[in-house]
């Protein structure tokens, strides 16, 4: 009985040491490709509200889920706590930056090296006061003669104040300004005296922006006139053809003295936090090569708000519409890991 048990023991012993050196003999196991691919970081975009930002959004979503193989997530918010967001590292892009809006907000975390400025999405947007163009040129498709054919500038208006009369106030013309509580309408309310508008027109405040595309898509629809501030990229101007009156040529001089020339261009970004340049090096390539356009993003808006579409869907169109700027954006097998998942 004894020898029995020492014979099991022996025997329990050289199995025990041979499935030992079989699993030290083993081969490691090389991940399923599946599985490196769920490995990878979920990467977060930030969305401040507003439709420019969320198309760029869906057009980057679609490439690094697509293209990379990321999974992506979206946090709305203000602008001031989205960039916040950004600096903690709760978000890990940010598409569209207006970095004149956040002032010392932004250099501040770039100099900190809390975030990383990769390039400009756009830098040819614009903002001042806007007429319809048919009022110049007039629209024979729609019967309209022009009624201010030498109306070029700012400084021509009052010769022209009749033609936009205020209905609650008929002894001067109507001007549409900003929306209260943005930095135009401070500088619009400034310049409008210093031009010595306000003798020949009223400034009137629409109260919020949707009211002021209302008003200004009401006008045109009917063929009349109107003068107002507006800016692009926007749905709006990729509707409409309006035409910017002109101003003084930027300078600083003229800027600090009052306001008296053209608002500058404001230089759109792209940042990321500082981690994506360990986390997501591809991704960084990827953002450093994406660039826009104000009268791309017109299209997109446009398109966006005709065919009711969603960001998203909007995206796939401009991708089927604009091969040849996104494809060089990223590497080729990218590219066509994205043109394959559209179809193309």
């Amino acid at each position: 009985m004894l020898k029995s048990k020492k014979n099991m023991l022996t025997i329990s012993f050289i199995l025990i040491f041979i499935v030992f050196t079989l699993i030290g003999c083993a081969r490691p196991t090389v991940p399923a490709a599946n599985n490196l691919r769920a490995e990878r970081p979920t990467l977060v975009l930030a969305d401040a509200g507003w439709d420019s930002i969320q198309f760029h959004n869906a057009v980057v979503q679609y490439i690094l889920e697509n293209g990379f193989g990321y999974k992506t997530e979206v946090i709305s918010g203000s602008t001031a706590i989205t960039f916040a967001g950004l600096v903690r590292g709760d978000i890990d892009i940010y598409t569209e930056i207006w970095t004149t809006n956040l002032g010392d907000m932004y250099t501040n975390a770039l100099k900190n090296k809390e975030i990383f400025e990769l390039g400009i999405n756009f830098d040819d947007n614009a903002q001042g006061l806007y007429v319809p163009t048919f009022i110049i040129k007039g629209d024979p498709a729609r019967g309209i003669n022009p009624s201010a054919p030498t109306l070029r500038s700012i400084k021509d208006l009052p010769r022209y104040w009749e033609l936009f009369r205020d209905p609650e106030n008929p002894s001067k013309g109507r001007i549409y300004g900003s929306i209260p509580g943005w930095e135009s309408d401070a500088i619009l309310v400034e310049k409008f005296k210093n031009y010595g508008l306000d003798r020949y027109f009223t400034y009137f405040n629409p109260g919020s922006d949707t009211a002021l595309a209302a008003s200004l898509v009401r006008a045109y629809e009917s063929g009349e006139p109107w003068v107002g501030y507006y800016w692009e990229p926007t749905w709006v101007m990729g509707k409409k053809d309006m035409t910017l009156l002109a101003d003084e040529p930027f300078s600083y001089e003229l800027w600090n003295d009052g306001f008296r020339c053209e608002f500058p261009p404001v230089p759109v970004t792209i940042a990321v936090h500082r981690g994506m340049m360990e986390k997501a090096p591809e991704v960084v390539e990827f953002l450093k090569n994406y660039r826009t356009s104000s009268a791309l993003i017109n299209m997109a808006l446009a398109y966006m708000r005709e065919n009711e579409a969603t960001a998203a869907d909007t995206a796939k169109w401009f991708l089927k519409e604009h091969l040849d700027l996104w494809t060089a954006w990223v590497p080729s097998d990218a590219a066509d890991k994205v043109k394959t998942s559209l179809n193309l």
